[in-house]
């Protein structure tokens, strides 16, 4: 993976963040769901609009998709996975917790990822055997090794999801809570990912993973972190689930997360 890949990528997600920082307001409020949904799709127009032809420039060949809901294999070659904004709703309601991301998936195997934060003016950036970046420093997963002082999460991988997976989310963010420090629920996923690639938290897992995350996967994977399945076999783009954690608590939260 090229160094001019990498950057040409990262100023085209710097673009679309800057679009949306533009649309982005605080004081943002919203009075019912068509109105929100409306927003919802306004956003993501405007990401597509920049990203898609800057991205078909800087790899011709490669195929795109910006279903940040989809699921499943994908077919041989380069694909581009774009999650327009992540955490959209936070942002059409003035929360400062939403993102710009984009990964490169070769042959079923993610090798590039950009994770932009427009309002705290972050960059996260990883590629495949090169390391995990914030702002050009090298990001590494915390060092901890007991689930006492670990900082864990989890969040909905899309709205509505189905009955049985919020029952395991709600049953296990109670039995986390009786080991971790703290827990939390929230989205955008991919900012959970984030912060355990920079080693703000420790353990993320998910019980429905779609495809937005690999970009969060690949920052934590690049920064040393441990991410597998539910049943501890290595994480792959088809995986139904997964937990990203710092080696010295992964097994710990593994156990408690799979019941």
């Amino acid at each position: 993976m090229t160094h001019d890949l990498l950057a040409a990528t990262t100023a085209a997600v710097r673009r679309a963040g800057a679009v949306l920082l533009a649309r982005y307001s605080a004081d943002a409020r919203q009075v019912g769901l068509t109105e929100l949904l409306a927003e919802l799709h306004a956003n993501d127009e405007a990401v597509v609009e920049v990203l898609r032809p800057a991205l078909a420039d800087i790899l011709p060949g490669a195929d795109w998709l910006n279903d940040e809901h989809g699921r499943g294999p994908l077919a041989t070659g380069d694909w581009w996975l774009i999650d327009p904004v992540g955490g959209n709703v936070n942002a059409v309601h003035g929360m400062a917790d939403w993102n710009i991301g984009v990964s490169l998936v070769r042959d079923g195997r993610p090798v590039l990822a950009v994770v932009h934060f427009p309002v705290l003016d972050e960059m996260f950036t990883a590629v495949e055997g090169g390391g995990a970046f914030r702002d050009g420093v090298r990001l590494r997963v915390s060092d901890k090794t007991s689930l006492d002082a670990a900082l864990a999460g989890t969040g909905q991988s899309r709205p509505g999801q189905d009955a049985a997976i919020a029952d395991r989310m709600g049953a296990s963010f109670a039995a986390m809570m009786k080991a971790a420090l703290y827990v939390r629920v929230s989205v955008p996923v991919t900012h959970q990912l984030a912060q355990v690639a920079a080693g703000r938290m420790d353990v993320h897992w998910q019980f429905d993973h779609v495809r937005s995350q690999v970009a969060g996967v690949l920052l934590v994977q690049e920064a040393g972190g441990v991410v597998t399945d539910l049943d501890g076999n290595p994480w792959e783009l088809t995986s139904r689930d997964y937990i990203a954690a710092a080696p010295g608590v992964h097994a710990a939260a593994l156990k408690i997360v799979a019941g």
